[in-house]
C-alpha cells in the first residue's frame, strides 16, 4: 500500500470531530491498513484516520518498536503532573513547541474483530495517546499551547512553504 498524503493545518477535516465506526467493514479493514503503512515511516509516532482525510474514529501507533492501532478510542485515564514536553504534528510540519502533556495515558477501544483493546504507557506513548485521541476530537497540538507559545506558531505557520 503507498503512504496516504498527510492532511495539513488549514484542512477542515482535521478541525472536525471524528464519527465513531459502527459497522467494520472491508472500508474500515482498509483504513487501518493505510494508517499501519503510514505510521511505518521513520518518525512517525502516530497517525489519526483524520490526518489521511477519513472522519473515522481511529488511529495507528508506532512506539519503541510497537506498530498497531485502535478504533474508536477513548481517552479515559491520564495521570500524574502535566509536564511541558516537545510536541510536532505531521499535519503541522517542521514546528515543534512545549506542550502540556500528563506523563501517563490508557486509552479504550476495540481491535477489528471488534475485541476491546485497552493501550497506556508513560513518555512518548502517553504523549502519542493524548496527542492523536486529540487529532479525533478536532484537536491539534497547536491548540494546547500557551499564548505565547500560540501566537509564535502561527507565526511560523503562516511563513512555512507548505501553508
Amino acid at each position: 500500500m503507498p503512504e496516504r498524503q498527510i492532511r495539513l493545518f488549514g484542512d477542515p477535516v482535521l478541525k472536525t470531530v471524528s464519527d465513531p465506526i459502527g459497522t467494520i467493514d472491508a472500508r474500515v479493514r482498509s483504513l487501518i491498513e493505510d494508517l499501519v503503512d503510514s505510521v511505518r515511516l521513520p518518525g512517525r509516532a502516530g497517525v489519526a484516520a483524520s490526518q489521511i482525510g477519513v472522519n473515522l474514529r481511529a488511529f495507528s501507533f508506532n512506539v519503541d518498536g510497537e506498530i498497531g492501532y485502535i478504533l474508536n478510542p477513548v481517552l479515559v485515564e491520564v495521570s500524574g503532573e502535566p509536564e511541558l514536553v516537545d510536541e510536532g504534528c505531521l499535519s503541522v510540519p517542521g514546528l515543534w513547541y512545549p506542550t502540556m502533556r500528563y506523563p501517563f495515558a490508557r486509552v479504550t477501544g476495540m481491535d477489528l474483530d471488534g475485541t476491546a483493546v485497552e493501550l497506556s504507557g508513560t513518555g512518548i506513548m502517553a504523549q502519542a495517546l493524548q496527542h492523536e485521541t486529540d487529532h479525533l476530537d478536532g484537536l491539534l497540538y497547536l491548540d494546547r499551547l500557551d499564548k505565547e507559545n500560540r501566537r509564535a506558531a502561527m507565526k511560523e505557520v503562516r511563513e512555512s512553504s507548505w501553508f
